[in-house]
């Protein structure tokens, strides 16, 4: 093979090169344009997803542009927005919320000291005031504590123990729950209700309050013993007063009827013995023998006597 035909066999190879070269700059070419609309399309689809939000029932939200609230959305539904970092949407929980208190050692009007553990119902009423001063529900948190525990400390220490225990926690806890909303209000929070879960006695104390607690029930089980024996000696003593009275009476009346029938007896038999005095004196006779004879009595009477002239009939 010759050098001419050399030159035409690297001329025709140049030129697929070439051909190849030209083709492969506008594969590339177009694929750039490809892969630059993607990049935009995907931008553009995620400014776009960024624009939309929704609302749920359990939420509220504050639309934030450049740190600056701009608009309140308490309406559940789709809504829209400038995209990041024009706008922000802030989330705010829109439920009745519980919060458990740590348990606090809090001393009563008679000094003595209550471990008071309570739980606390609230929610958030304006985002807005949420946001300007206490911001996250963590800091709520902290803020409601204190709060209650303020306002728990100075009603309780105006109660006895007793009344914090039995007669009137849900008076207190009323007022404590009143005057905790009205404290908690500036921070676009409202406390619904503050309750009691327990009140025990710190431990070194629970002994000593337990013998004063067990001595005063003996006390007063003794007071009333007292009282019921003392009411029973009342019930008695009339009893036995209206018994005396009503056998008085019975007595007098019985007595009356006696000495009527007596003296009815007396004037029959003075009549019946007048019309006959020998008759009568027979009768006095055998009245007196009938009292002062019985079996073992031994009778001697003369021949002239009237009871020996009748026995020898």
């Amino acid at each position: 093979m010759n050098n001419n035909n050399f030159k035409s066999l690297f001329q025709v190879l140049s030129s697929e090169q070439q051909i190849l070269m030209r083709t492969d700059q506008k594969a590339f070419t177009l694929l750039s344009i490809l892969g630059v609309f993607m990049v935009f399309f995907i931008l553009v689809a995620i400014v776009a997803l960024s624009t939309v939000f929704t609302v749920d029932e359990t939420r509220q939200v504050v639309i934030l542009q450049f740190g600056e609230p701009v608009r309140i959305i308490k309406t559940p539904g789709l809504n829209f927005k400038l995209p990041p970092p024009l706008q922000i949407a802030q989330r705010f929980d829109d439920r009745l919320l519980e919060y458990d208190v740590p348990p606090e050692e809090i001393l009563s009007k008679d000094k003595k000291s209550l471990i008071v553990d309570n739980y606390v119902r609230w929610r958030i009423t304006d985002p807005l005031l949420f946001l300007q001063t206490v911001q996250t529900e963590p800091i709520a948190k902290t803020r409601i504590d204190d709060i209650v525990y303020s306002e728990l400390r100075r009603e309780l220490g105006t109660h006895n123990m007793s009344e914090i225990i039995t007669e009137n926690r849900e008076l207190i806890m009323e007022k404590v729950t009143r005057e905790s909303a009205i404290a908690t209000k500036p921070y676009g929070i409202e406390v619904v209700d503050v309750r009691l879960k327990r009140v025990d006695l710190p431990q070194n104390n629970e002994q000593s309050i337990y013998r004063r607690m067990q001595a005063e029930r003996i006390r007063q089980a003794n007071k009333f013993r007292s009282e019921g024996e003392e009411e029973s000696q009342k019930i008695k003593a009339s009893t036995d007063k209206d018994k005396t009275i009503i056998l008085a009476n019975a007595y007098k009346e019985a007595e009356e009827v006696k000495g009527e029938g007596e003296a009815k007896a007396v004037d029959i038999y003075a009549r019946a013995f007048s019309k006959d005095p020998d008759f009568y004196e027979f009768y006095r006779t055998l009245e007196t023998y009938k009292i002062i004879l019985d079996k073992k009595t031994t009778l001697v009477l003369p021949t002239n006597s009237k009871l020996f002239d009748i026995l020898n009939q």
